[in-house]
């Protein structure tokens, strides 16, 4: 594929913005497309990991299976977002499976190609350190919740993370309830049963993954219980 659409690409995304036009440029004639069909995997557990990705389109699920078969969701990847930095420069085979959730396609840009362009461009490294430590604090921040609020407050602080301070607003699950489940450590009976209560409360309106809040504020002083 010509490499000026992914030079293009590579630009719009706010780790490369300021990088200098000639590492763009040798980073968008190393990188590569890769499409992905729903269900398809970008990486297995166990597989090395040679590059990152770049996810621009459907989200991407990156989960651990326990050894009963059960699966427990890590990361949901949406569009612009990355995946496997962190593997890439430690060359330690993925603990993790990669999965699309939809169609999509990912931006490969090899491990050699990112490497030389830090090198040729500090400012390049320094965002590669910034994102990696809004992930590790984003890990941290998930332990912090897993360990310290009940399944209602994990809930209700999903559903308030883009809303405004008051009013109303409205969320779309971007995954199926499973798989949101899943990544709050919920099982999904559980899930359903929270947003119900919600729901009897008159606090959201629950139609497929569209769900409405009617006052933000009413929902933020829900009384929370410990499991």
């Amino acid at each position: 594929m010509d490499t000026v659409p992914i030079e293009r690409w590579l630009r719009r995304l706010p780790i490369f913005s300021e990088i200098d036009a000639a590492s763009l440029q040798h980073l968008a004639a190393e990188a590569r497309w890769r499409p992905l069909e729903r269900g398809a995997f970008a990486l297995r557990a166990g597989d090395s990991c040679e590059a990152f990705f770049v996810n621009l389109g459907e989200p991407v699920k990156l989960f651990v299976l326990a050894p009963n078969g059960n699966e427990k969701v890590i990361e949901l990847v949406a569009t612009g977002q990355s995946f496997g930095e962190a593997l890439m420069f430690l060359g330690r085979p993925s603990p993790v499976n990669a999965q699309a959730l939809g169609d999509t396609r990912l931006l490969v840009l090899p491990r050699d190609a990112m490497l030389a362009a830090m090198a040729a461009d500090q400012r390049l490294a320094l965002r590669m350190l910034a994102g990696l430590s809004r992930r590790l604090h984003g890990l941290v921040g998930d332990v912090q919740a897993y360990a310290l609020q009940s399944g209602v407050q994990r809930v209700i602080g999903y559903l308030l993370r883009d809303a405004g301070d008051d009013g109303a607003s409205t969320v779309v699950l971007p995954v199926s309830k499973a798989t949101l489940a899943s990544r709050l450590s919920l099982t999904p009976e559980y899930f359903s049963r929270v947003l119900h209560e919600l729901e009897g409360g008159r606090l959201i309106a629950v139609e497929g993954r569209r769900i409405q809040i009617g006052d933000v504020k009413r929902l933020a002083a829900y009384p929370h219980p410990r499991c």
